[in-house]
């Protein structure tokens, strides 16, 4: 009877363990980085951002950051190629105060990997975390990645490549390298709603 009671115990810990494993796993798969990010396409119905959020263009991904040009001005660049487009915010949109993510900004599109939740719509930070870390400098940090046609996302300052397809996962990192760090995102179709923020 005692020798089975200390199976069930043992069981119960075994299986509580592996239970919070999984659950800060889970938890630590967003960033707690800054980001708070809402827009409606279709008011503005730009088309590079358009082509990220259709689920039916997996692959295809958009980079989102601002700049001030006589007021808040939007700029939408896709990994496919072609040319930035710009959007004016409007009154209510720049009063939200957004929050493009660490340094001004973030990646979003379907994956063709890992398609739950959200179909596999993600929303990446534009900085390389593993040079955020290495320097640790979260305070203005300026280690962009760029994006391919092939969904890599690369650093310039320290080569690490990022698969944009697959959670952001470092193909050639070393030990103890990370991702991209990913925040919350959702989609409601192309000329429709977009909201990324960081989980909390």
């Amino acid at each position: 009877m005692r020798h089975g009671l200390l199976l069930c115990v043992a069981f119960f810990t075994l299986h509580s363990s592996l239970f919070t494993l999984t659950s800060c796993q889970a938890e630590g798969e967003y960033s707690t980085w800054p980001c708070r990010f809402t827009y409606d396409n279709s008011l503005h119905l730009d088309p590079t951002l358009a082509s990220a959020m259709n689920i039916d263009s997996r692959g295809v991904f958009c980079k989102i950051w601002d700049s001030s040009m006589g007021g808040l001005v939007l700029h939408f660049q896709s990994n496919q190629g072609g040319d930035v487009t710009h959007q004016q915010v409007t009154e209510l949109e720049r009063l939200t105060n957004y929050i493009l993510g660490l340094n001004n900004g973030i990646i979003v599109g379907f994956q063709t990997f890992n398609t739950a939740p959200n179909g596999g719509f993600v929303a990446y930070d534009v900085q390389c975390p593993n040079c955020v870390r290495r320097e640790n400098n979260t305070i203005n940090p300026k280690y962009p990645v760029t994006m391919s046609t092939n969904g890599i996302a690369t650093c310039g300052k320290c080569g690490k490549k990022y698969d944009l397809n697959n959670g952001g996962l470092c193909q050639n990192g070393e030990e103890g390298d990370v991702g991209l760090q990913k925040y919350l995102a959702s989609t409601t179709g192309p000329n429709g709603f977009l909201s990324v923020g960081t989980k909390r």
